[in-house]
């Protein structure tokens, strides 16, 4: 594997990242247009619970491909480092792991903070 190869594959992990988290915020914007207009004080508990549901298992499937995306992109920035003559960009990229390690930490906390409020703007 070259400098380019790796650099093109971790710009589609990056995309990978980003383009998983659009599916959880259609939905969150779904519930948050809900809870604005007050829906859910005259909704069913069964209604609640299914938005709830969706919610979670949407979230929780965007944050393993986030996960493995990033783990992946680890790797990727691991063989980079080992390549001798990078450009200045390979260098930055190379560098950058700390991070996307860190990010899965936010990944993690964000959604699970994001999945409270939910819970709470749903069931209050």
């Amino acid at each position: 594997m070259d400098e380019k190869y790796l650099i093109d594959h971790w710009t589609k992990l990056r995309t990978q990242i980003i383009s998983s988290q659009m599916a959880p915020a259609l939905v969150l914007i779904g519930v948050f247009v809900t809870a604005a207009f007050g829906k859910f004080d005259t909704a069913s508990d069964a209604a609640k619970y299914l938005t709830l549901g969706v919610a979670a298992v949407t979230g929780i499937l965007a944050t393993i491909s986030q996960y493995a995306a990033v783990r992946e992109g680890e790797a990727l920035l691991t063989d980079l480092g080992k390549i001798g003559n990078l450009s200045a960009l390979g260098q930055k990229i190379a560098l950058s792991r700390g991070l996307v390690s860190l990010s899965v930490i936010g990944i993690v906390n964000f959604g699970i903070a994001i999945f409270a409020l939910t819970t709470w703007a749903v069931l209050a």
